[in-house]
């Protein structure tokens, strides 16, 4: 399982099976991770991560609840939809009032492995692209 802590919420998703979800959970075997987010397009919440994920990218439509990997280099969370090269990462179980939780003015979200940890700051290198 995934923990997406936002604000106060905490989300919990199922992790794909596949080379980008794993290296991400080996990623937060070290701890938690807390990234630097913004809202973009009124679809998405994205936050860069501290190093690239093996990518797997396929054109697919996302929608509410799907983590997706951007250029192998940004976490996305969905709380509208979109088209578009991702890496499926994970899909959270409960959307509803999602749009609500990730389309508010939080400026970063916590990836765990476990529930309700604290994390460590991610620090996005300059070399990787983010959105916006």
């Amino acid at each position: 399982m995934l923990y997406i802590q936002i604000g106060d919420t905490t989300l919990t998703a199922v992790l794909e099976e596949n080379p980008s979800a794993g290296a991400l959970a080996a990623l937060l075997e070290e701890g938690p991770l807390t990234l630097e987010a913004e809202n973009y397009g009124g679809f998405e919440k994205v936050g860069a991560l501290p190093e690239r994920l093996p990518q797997n990218d396929v054109r697919t439509a996302a929608g509410p609840g799907d983590v997706m990997l951007y250029q192998g280099s940004s976490v996305v969370l969905f709380y509208g939809s979109n088209t578009w090269s991702y890496t499926k990462l994970a899909h959270i179980t409960d959307t509803e009032g999602l749009k609500d939780v990730l389309s508010g003015s939080e400026t970063s979200f916590t990836l765990s492995l476990e529930p309700r940890a604290g994390g460590r700051i991610a620090v996005p290198s300059a070399a990787y692209p983010t959105r916006g």
